[in-house]
């Protein structure tokens, strides 16, 4: 850095990625910042800078400063952290510190330790604070060493699962043997060992992907669970709508014994609806089917949307969503030119926009994933958003649907084309 940047980042003042500090702060004030920092996206500490950016210089000489900087950094976070230390002269008499810490920290969520506790902190603005337990989470998940959807939720039991959906799922999509109906401790074992439930301190309870996809109301413990969707009368959000319906359940459906189709997606008979199906129920019963007859006088007819594009844009939303974010539902909103899906949080680490439109395979809630794609309802390619979506919609009326990342969220819209002449 040299001194016209550090005179910017002065000028611009404190933010999400910049805080200035004294050098005589007691150490878990500045592991305070430097953890916040880390979890977020890296940034600068400025020592020797005032609140109101006023330039005082360190108080200790460099070398004692950057001692100081790199012991804080070692014992008083967790885990321990080695940040680019580095001094600028600022005029003949002040050294301003600067702490520099990388936007991809790999070992999210950083804490710093407050007496014998070890906090984990986060950054809002110009504030660093503690983290509530989702934030917590969402972190912990950022770094991939815990994914979400396989910790346990600790108010439920057994008896809040679906025991018809889970033998349904071992039965007829993974073939295999289960237990009886109601023989608990057998049924235990095998639901640990493919995590659909999880040991937790001496008890053993549902995993949020146990819950969200056999639940017997998963929305009692994960509020979280289940979709919004709305049918607009118009092009733009409005009280007059068509249809509005809080789609809640088990992501999945229950099928008919024995039956399962050996493509792309559950085609059996539906016993009872889960999530991904009424919302793909809402979309047929609140779009249509464009007819026209060609100049040889035939007739044709063609749906606003793919059946495919539908099917993948849902089975993502519900696939890929941030469930650590508790007070938001996937938003299925129709208008009278597009359909729109809305995911709550970010795109999961590494994974951008052009990479998914590649056919990149990642995925944020990987045993929810996984499930899913027994039940056919997700490509093992990966190659669902480039083949179902982006080429489906332009194959099916040369549209160029738009995936979109925002900084709380993730938007799909598929356009309906102009009616055919």
């Amino acid at each position: 850095m040299n001194r016209t940047d550090l005179a910017g980042l002065i000028h611009n003042g404190e933010n999400s990625g910049v805080e200035f500090k004294r050098d005589d702060v007691r150490p878990e004030h500045l592991a305070k910042e430097m953890a916040a920092l880390l979890n977020l996206e890296g940034g600068y500490i400025l020592l020797g800078v005032e609140d109101d950016g006023t330039v005082s210089g360190l108080v200790r000489g460099p070398q004692e400063a950057e001692g100081w900087v790199m012991e804080t950094a070692r014992t008083h976070l967790r885990p321990a952290a080695i940040p680019f230390w580095e001094t600028l002269k600022w005029d003949d008499e002040k050294v301003v510190g600067i702490v520099s810490l990388p936007a991809d920290a790999p070992d999210k969520p950083y804490k710093m330790k407050r007496g014998s506790a070890w906090m984990t902190q986060v950054r809002v603005g110009t504030t660093s604070r503690d983290a509530t337990d989702e934030e917590e989470a969402r972190l912990y998940m950022q770094s991939g060493r815990l994914s979400y959807d396989r910790r346990s939720v600790p108010g439920a039991d057994f008896e809040d699962l679906d025991v018809r959906r889970l033998v349904n799922y071992f039965r007829d999509f993974r073939v295999q043997g289960t237990p009886e109906a109601e023989d608990r401790a057998p049924w235990e074992r095998l639901l640990v060992n493919t995590e659909i439930m999880v040991e937790d301190r001496d008890r053993i309870v549902p995993s949020v992907a146990g819950l969200l996809l056999f639940g017997r109301q998963p929305n009692r413990f994960l509020p979280q669970a289940g979709i919004s969707a709305v049918a607009y009368s118009g092009a733009i959000k409005d009280y007059d709508a068509r249809e509005r319906s809080t789609l809640r359940g088990p992501i999945v459906s229950l099928f008919a014994a024995g039956e399962r189709d050996s493509h792309a997606s559950p085609a059996a008979t539906t016993v009872e609806p889960g999530v991904i199906e009424q919302a793909i129920g809402f979309v047929r019963r609140n779009t249509e089917a464009s007819a026209w007859v060609d100049d040889g006088g035939q007739r044709h007819e063609r749906p606003d949307y793919p059946l495919e594009a539908i099917r993948e844009t849902i089975v993502n939303a519900v696939a890929h969503r941030d469930y650590t974010i508790s007070v938001m539902d996937i938003e299925l909103s129709i208008y009278v030119d597009r359909l729109e899906v809305i995911s709550p949080g970010r795109l999961p680490n590494t994974v951008t926009v052009p990479k998914m439109k590649a056919g990149y395979r990642a995925s944020r809630n990987e045993l929810v994933k996984e499930i899913l794609r027994d039940y056919r309802y997700i490509e093992a390619t990966g190659l669902g958003i480039p083949r179902k979506i982006v080429q489906g919609m332009r194959d099916h009326n040369g549209t160029e649907p738009d995936l979109e990342e925002h900084e709380d969220r993730f938007l799909v819209r598929l356009w309906k084309a102009a009616d055919p002449t």
